[in-house]
């Protein structure tokens, strides 16, 4: 067990961080104190923010190795206020208006259902993902989750497409039939 609870140690830990160590030096110690304390974050990368947009996971090491995918902006760049409550963690908005807080997409005559509810998280992870566009799975798969592949692939409009879904169609709306691009 950690020694987290003992105030004599955390007393200790403070003054260490006001002392202005390196973050490298502030990390190991509080570390040593505290689970779950976040790695110190890249100098160069200080004051580059990704805010609003997906950054890549390839920018990011976890443990001096690169990952593939993306990050959401804001967790990537530790924004977690932008979402959840800073006391209670809860989400800052109800689940189906959050995402469009700060997302626009274009008006598009026929919309996906998951978009039209605000089900965003059908599709994508809001905090990190080891695929593009922070998808829940390969984008050649994670269709299948509610469109059956046996029936789609019945369709004379399918027969002997090996494309992936989103080659054709916009997962999010479009102003042509079946969200043609």
């Amino acid at each position: 067990m950690k020694w987290m609870r003992s105030p004599m140690l955390i007393c200790i830990a403070g003054m260490i961080l006001l002392c202005g160590c390196e973050a490298k030096t502030r990390y190991q110690v509080l570390s040593f104190f505290f689970d779950g304390v976040p790695a110190p974050q890249d100098q160069s990368s200080r004051g580059n923010t990704t805010a609003g947009r997906a950054a890549s996971a390839s920018d990011a090491t976890a443990g001096g190795q690169k990952r593939r995918g993306s990050q959401h902006g804001p967790y990537a760049a530790r924004m977690c206020k932008a979402c959840h409550d800073a006391n209670t963690n809860a989400l800052v908005l109800p689940k189906s208006e959050l995402c469009l807080n700060c997302h626009t997409l274009p008006p598009a005559r026929r919309s996906h259902g998951p978009v039209v509810s605000g089900g965003c998280t059908v599709c994508h992870d809001p905090h990190l993902s080891s695929y593009e566009y922070l998808l829940i799975s390969p984008a050649r798969e994670f269709c299948s989750y509610c469109h059956d592949p046996k029936e789609v692939s019945a369709r004379d409009a399918h027969r002997g497409i090996t494309a992936s879904c989103t080659e054709c169609h916009n997962p999010h709306g479009s102003d042509n039939d079946y969200f043609l691009r």
